[in-house]
């Protein structure tokens, strides 16, 4: 059966500090609207990237799934619950979508997928780039053959030139390493990736018969004018194009997840039998799936 979202939640509280505040907040929300135990969460993965405090261990989904609740204790909850997390930038929401699919199409009932990403200082920094914003969306099975998520298609662009990287120069932090970090962008980054993206994203609405013509785009947004740009490429209309709004920065891996949040929320989504997910990140990576709306 297909992978189905069953609610998303997004966490842009200014009083939470750090990555797994926020991504903790939205997973709780998540759920709480979806009427879901986080007991009953089989699977909890996380996609963040940048971490409170340039953390390496544990992984972040274990700090989310002990603030979340989610089957901490095996004999009182009595089943068990899996969480890692998975970094792929940007493109890492989609790579949580198809693995959960595999865990869905098993015993699993409930995955949930949350993202976030901070400053490692906690605190914002104009620099940086990216928005301290978290979110999660749960996904189960569909009850509908014809509905939910279609097949995850993956590319990444020939050459070394990744467009952006992120690192902590060990020979300069001296005392500071828990607090900063180096983000560098090539001067073209954006443009070379709208057009990657676009050239992907074309080739697997045509490959799954997608009308882009009536679809909702749901894309990243590394740039105020990426998902505009790219939807121009693709002949999607301008109003079928989801911007996100109310965070200031790049959402990076909550994008996707914001984006399709806020498309809910407006009343946006069902008005379209589907909604293209285009991922779009460093490497140069592209992520794309279709999701089918009920009815």
């Amino acid at each position: 059966m297909p992978t189905a979202i069953a609610s998303t939640a997004v966490s842009t509280d200014p009083h939470l500090s750090g990555s797994i505040a926020r991504a903790s907040a939205a997973a709780t929300a998540c759920l709480e609207q979806a009427g879901v135990h986080p007991d009953q969460v089989d699977v909890l993965i996380n996609v963040g990237v940048y971490r409170d405090e340039n953390m390496a261990e544990p992984a972040m989904s274990a700090l989310i799934q002990k603030n979340v609740g989610t089957n901490l204790d095996y004999l009182r909850s009595g089943s068990p619950a899996l969480s890692f997390d998975l970094m792929n930038g940007a493109c890492g929401m989609l790579n949580a979508v198809q693995v959960a699919g595999a865990f869905l199409a098993g015993d699993a009932e409930f995955a949930l997928v949350v993202s976030g990403d901070t400053h490692p200082s906690g605190r914002p920094d104009p620099d940086f780039g990216y928005a301290h914003v978290g979110a999660a969306m749960l996904l189960s099975r569909s009850a509908d053959a014809g509905t939910g998520f279609g097949p995850v298609s993956t590319a990444t662009a020939p050459g070394d030139a990744p467009g952006v990287i992120g690192y902590a120069d060990l020979g300069a932090v001296g005392t500071r390493g828990r607090e900063l970090i180096w983000v560098r962008r090539d001067p073209d980054y954006a443009q070379r990736l709208v057009e990657f993206a676009a050239a992907e994203a074309t080739r697997y609405a045509a490959e799954q018969g997608v009308d882009l013509s009536e679809t909702l785009l749901v894309a990243s947004q590394p740039t105020p004018t990426f998902a505009a740009e790219l939807a121009a490429r693709l002949g999607v209309p301008a109003d079928a194009v989801v911007t996100v709004h109310g965070v200031d920065g790049d959402p990076h891996t909550s994008a996707l997840t914001l984006a399709y949040h806020q498309a809910v929320e407006a009343g946006r989504a069902d008005a379209y039998p589907q909604a293209l997910f285009v991922a779009a990140g460093a490497g140069l990576s592209v992520a794309c799936s279709v999701y089918h709306h009920a009815g």
